[in-house]
């Protein structure tokens, strides 16, 4: 099926489809009237909010005469108990802050390679993931999240797929599709966990979306206590990139098993010196506001969206995709088999709606990401809804 572009969005569009990452597609979608695509936090500041940001003077003071371990401690202590990883505070002098989780990842990937490692990846997940292994020269192969899904069969799957490989990555909740091994139960982590103890598999995990567990309430199980009492070798990013609306000022963390922290905190120390000691006093400001309001000014307005987004694109052309974890992305399926996620994202940037083709998640079988897209919720919600609007107008003028 082919669409008519007009020529002044088809002389926009003609570099965007030759994008080759998800990164590269959020960085055109920053020009768009309806920008989707992306994951960060666009939304505004709630009331409780804006009076950290009325404080920022004394932050930065308080970071200017307060010592950088303090700050850092501050953050880790506020940060894991918030999170409710209390194992993880056993071992706080060996948690390694960073700027955002890409460099955490960027570490992993150069520890790997160092380590001659060939990895198992989630399959769909966010496509950096992919990129930053595959420019190392990390050797990949994909686990499909469907091999997680049936909590009795995850271990003979892994004895059948993945008994070669050096290490597993996951991705937990899973972004785009909300999928967690963690979360309400840790039944399925603990069978992960269990294979890579009895094989010797190095386990990696990517926990950058865990927050939302508990946005919704379902709170997190200790992590760090499972990885730590089954003695496997282990290394776990966080972050706050995706959770609170701080502009892009944000935090992430890397932690590893005791047995490899010393490669990892050298890698670690050749890469960054120290994170910003005041963004560390304002990104702590906001994980204690979210314990004090229990993270209401986050799950409000992803609600609102989330809300926005069924009722106005579910049916049709799209189906909504019930998600373990609800995060700040939907994932939505196209019922059309004759319509693909690069010509609906096509015809949606003709009203100057900017969402993801799934193909990029899939980063082994891309055709299969053919039959999605995703759709970014942590938007101002008079905005969103209006985006909404515009975007049901849009798939309902499909066929005109």
């Amino acid at each position: 099926m082919s669409i008519q572009i007009s020529s002044t969005v088809s002389s926009q569009l003609a570099p965007i489809l030759a994008h080759q990452d998800i990164t590269q597609h959020e960085i055109a979608a920053l020009k768009t009237r309806f920008n989707l695509a992306d994951a960060h936090t666009h939304q505004r500041q709630s009331p409780s909010q804006r009076r950290i940001i009325e404080n920022l003077p004394q932050l930065w003071y308080k970071a200017e005469n307060q010592t950088q371990s303090q700050s850092e401690q501050d953050f880790i202590e506020t940060f894991y108990t918030f999170h409710q990883q209390h194992t993880a505070l056993r071992r706080r002098q060996q948690i390694h802050l960073v700027y955002a989780a890409s460099i955490g990842m960027h570490i992993t990937a150069t520890y790997l390679r160092k380590h001659g490692m060939k990895v198992g990846l989630i399959e769909p997940c966010f496509d950096n993931l992919h990129d930053l292994l595959k420019h190392m020269q990390v050797p990949m192969s994909p686990l499909s999240e469907s091999l997680f899904a049936d909590t009795s069969t995850i271990y003979t799957s892994l004895c059948k797929q993945a008994l070669d490989l050096d290490a597993i990555v996951l991705v937990d909740p899973n972004n785009p599709t909300g999928f967690s091994l963690c979360a309400p139960q840790p039944a399925g982590f603990l069978e992960v966990v269990r294979f890579c103890r009895d094989h010797n598999k190095l386990l990696v995990l990517d926990l950058c979306f865990a927050a939302f567990a508990l946005a919704n309430g379902q709170g997190r199980c200790d992590v760090y206590e499972i990885l730590e009492d089954a003695g496997i070798r282990y290394i776990a990013m966080e972050d706050t990139g995706k959770t609170w609306p701080l502009q892009d000022a944000k935090c992430a963390t890397i932690m590893s098993s005791a047995d490899l922290n010393s490669d990892i905190y050298n890698i670690v120390t050749s890469v960054l010196l120290n994170v910003s000691p005041f963004i560390l006093n304002l990104v702590t400001s906001y994980v204690i506001n979210s314990g004090e309001d229990d993270f209401a000014s986050v799950r409000e307005v992803l609600e609102c969206n989330r809300m926005q987004a069924h009722a106005y694109l579910d049916g049709g052309l799209l189906s909504y995709c019930e998600p373990m974890v609800k995060t700040s992305v939907a994932w939505f399926r196209i019922n059309d088999p004759w319509i693909t996620a690069d010509a609906l994202h096509a015809h949606l940037l003709r009203r100057h709606i900017y969402v993801l083709p799934g193909k990029y998640f899939f980063w082994h079988h891309p055709q299969q990401g053919q039959r999605f897209v995703r759709i970014a919720l942590a938007r101002e919600p008079k905005i969103f809804l209006q985006a909404m609007q515009a975007m049901q107008s849009a798939l309902e003028s499909w066929h005109e």
